[in-house]
């Protein structure tokens, strides 16, 4: 364990309640004087083995479940990162020196991940309290006269818990998959626009179902030219991507049809008006010229596009920025500016989950956006965009959707 920035050893036996540390294999690495006393073991016959092997389900029960929730719960953990609180179990214990014969236990269990820089699962602590007495003391007397039926009544009503529980969890992996395959039928990887390419990233918010408001969108223009737009609506979720889906597909059509971004972007806001939901959603614009080396762009009340000269400096393209998308009750023609490029260098397009954060100002987050990309300004186009989600995006998760684009032009 000493890989880890803190003594985890001392910090595992101080833990109160039966403790045991586990590998991502579920073989145990140490366990604290509590469990060892509970469960009537030396440590030579648990560290080193494998925790189902030390502790299986009582053979002679048919309808024991202990190994099962357990390891279910162990495995989210491993899958999420996150700690998982069960419910109360049954899982009956082996008495020591007596093989093959096991005694009824009653435990509520928490399983906690420890991370490792990069927040990955390297170790499980698993923390279990015993309440088999707990239980058979607050059965009251008059119950009957016996408070093993209480006890089994309380253990009814727990496994009833975990079973709505996992109805739950598996509603919403229904859920989520019926939202990433909306995601991907939106949001496609981009196909090459002749002999070039754009890296495209989009993370949802922590805690969304995997689909956002944020969009992205690339056409081929004729001539050597490109059109690349990303935009943003207001919240999170399949609403939020259903009302994305209209504008995509509104200015993707719109792009092919106008002499610019400026009147693309004029279309896609007298269109926005009629799309409940799309109040207030923001997009930019850009048509890169290779013949000319120059791009068009304009901007809907949306951040800056970044572009990096070779020679590392950052341009933010600020110098047509008007109001959100159907802001205004009648039509005003919008801004559009025109940017000269050398080879090499590097077009962004992103949204304001990517530089925005809780009480601080935008400026901090563009000027790190500008830091991470003279940083990295020799990496590819997909090396570039991991870099700048590993560097700008909290590292406990995007507290808002976020959507990029990167072309090394």
């Amino acid at each position: 364990m000493s890989e880890f920035p803190i003594d985890y050893a001392a910090v595992f036996q101080a833990l109160p309640g039966a403790v045991l540390l586990l590998t991502p294999e579920l073989m145990i690495a140490d366990a604290n004087e509590a469990l060892l006393r509970r469960a009537g073991r030396q440590r030579r016959q648990v560290v080193g083995h494998h925790l189902f092997d030390v502790f299986p389900d009582n053979p002679r029960d048919p309808d024991a479940t202990g190994t099962r929730n357990l390891r279910a719960s162990l495995e989210r953990v491993l899958a999420t990162g996150l700690t998982d609180t069960m419910a109360l179990q049954r899982y009956d214990v082996e008495l020591p020196g007596r093989p093959g014969v096991f005694e009824e236990r009653y435990w509520s269990p928490v399983n906690a991940p420890v991370l490792d820089a990069d927040g990955r699962v390297r170790l499980i602590v698993h923390r279990t309290e015993e309440v088999t007495e707990t239980l058979r003391a607050g059965a009251p007397r008059d119950h009957g006269g016996a408070p093993q039926r209480m006890t089994a009544e309380l253990y009814a009503r727990a496994q009833e818990l975990q079973q709505l529980n996992d109805r739950l969890r598996q509603a919403h992996a229904r859920e989520r998959l019926v939202g990433l395959a909306l995601q991907e039928a939106m949001l496609p990887a981009p196909r090459p626009v002749g002999h070039h390419r754009a890296a495209v990233r989009y993370r949802p918010a922590v805690g969304a179902l995997n689909v956002c408001g944020d969009w992205y969108d690339l056409a081929e223009l004729s001539g050597d030219r490109m059109a690349v737009a990303v935009g943003d609506v207001v919240g999170h979720g399949l609403e939020a991507a259903c009302v994305m889906g209209q504008l995509r597909s509104a200015l993707s059509a719109a792009t092919l049809v106008t002499p610019g971004p400026a009147r693309a972007l004029e279309v896609l806001g007298i269109y926005a008006r009629s799309v409940e939901g799309a109040e207030s959603a923001t997009a930019v614009e850009a048509f890169i010229d290779w013949s000319s080396h120059t791009i068009a762009y304009s901007s809907a009340g949306h951040p800056p596009p970044a572009l990096l000269h070779p020679d590392g400096r950052v341009e933010l393209l600020d110098g047509a920025t008007d109001p959100p998308l159907g802001a205004r009750p009648e039509h005003v023609d919008r801004p559009e500016a025109l940017v000269s490029f050398a080879d090499d260098a590097v077009l962004v397009l992103y949204t304001d989950g990517l530089i925005e954060r809780r009480r601080e100002d935008i400026d901090v987050g563009l000027a790190r956006l500008a830091a991470s990309l003279t940083r990295h300004r020799g990496a590819g186009a997909e090396t570039l965009a991991d870099a700048l989600l590993a560097e700008l995006l909290p590292p406990d998760g995007a507290t808002d959707d976020t959507a990029l684009v990167v072309i090394r032009l």
